[in-house]
């Protein structure tokens, strides 16, 4: 389908097209994420939000315009790539005639672990190196992240977590829509519910191998320079191997606190939801 999308042949059309893309990308899955969770509160939800407090509607702001500012590094790697298949210049192909099923099967696998564990290398050295925690701090602004952070870096951050999408076509022979939608549905969509600051109860925060939403968002609030707790993407195998999981006393997830007793209605009702219809104002967002 992407290839087909690309017609001209050329790169500053593919970025263009492909920001765009992004761009409708994230307000489907961080918009319809944010309005469910944070506009449309309610106790039953509330009792399963890690933080229990709620990001100010500036901070939403914030993360809104970094999210942007990420996306638009985010697909000048996928531009090239396309570009590179397109004129012959990759090993990236179109369609399911030119390899068998059990090659995609391959592919994807192949497209999925490596990646997840290159976003968990990349990202452990963004809070080990002061070299990368320097662009990477950008992203620690957000303690109580909201959906629209998924994406929410620093230029360069976000241009390095992006380049397996030049790099796998020019070293085996990939399906270049079966890559992006990898990285453009699962990975995003998974990274919008790692961020969305809310757990499920069909995934627990004790699940000895997945990282939950609780994962990373104990990640956003104690990982900080020099201190990598938690950098995993899907999976918590990286994070044990570099002895980088968090061993805390106990455990602060809304699991336990509901199974505590502590996520009552009454403390529900001390809890300030902000207005977040302000963020479409357009004066808000020239101030």
């Amino acid at each position: 389908m992407i290839c087909e999308l690309e017609s001209t042949g050329n790169f500053f059309h593919n970025w263009i097209l492909l920001t765009a893309m992004g761009l409708v990308s994230n307000i489907i899955f961080s918009g319809s994420t944010f309005y469910y969770y944070y506009v449309k509160v309610s106790f039953e939800k509330w009792q399963w939000k890690s933080n229990p407090k709620f990001p100010s509607p500036k901070l939403v702001k914030f993360e809104i315009l970094q999210m942007l500012k990420g996306l638009c590094t985010a697909t000048i790697c996928p531009a090239l790539s396309l570009y590179l298949s397109r004129h012959g210049l990759s090993k990236g192909f179109c369609g399911m005639e030119e390899y068998g099923i059990g090659y995609h099967i391959f592919n994807f696998l192949f497209v999925f672990i490596v990646s997840d564990f290159y976003e968990f290398f990349y990202h452990h050295l963004g809070h080990r190196f002061e070299m990368f925690w320097e662009q990477h701090k950008h992203h620690h602004v957000f303690y109580n992240p909201s959906p629209f952070s998924v994406i929410a870096d620093e230029y360069l951050d976000q241009f390095v977590r992006s380049t397996p999408l030049l790099l796998f076509p020019l070293l085996l022979p990939v399906n270049i829509d079966l890559m992006f939608g990898v990285f453009g549905l699962v990975f995003y969509g998974y990274g919008t519910y790692l961020h969305c600051g809310y757990e499920h109860k069909m995934l627990s925060a004790h699940h000895p191998h997945i990282n939950t939403a609780f994962q990373h968002y104990l990640h956003h609030a104690i990982s900080i320079k020099n201190k990598p707790y938690h950098t995993g993407f899907f999976f918590k195998t990286w994070d044990r191997m570099f002895g980088t999981l968090y061993e805390g006393t106990s455990c602060i997830c809304a699991e336990d606190q509901i199974k505590a007793g502590k996520r009552t209605r009454k403390e529900f009702e001390k809890i300030v939801v902000p207005d977040y219809s302000i963020l479409l104002t357009p004066s808000f967002w020239l101030e």
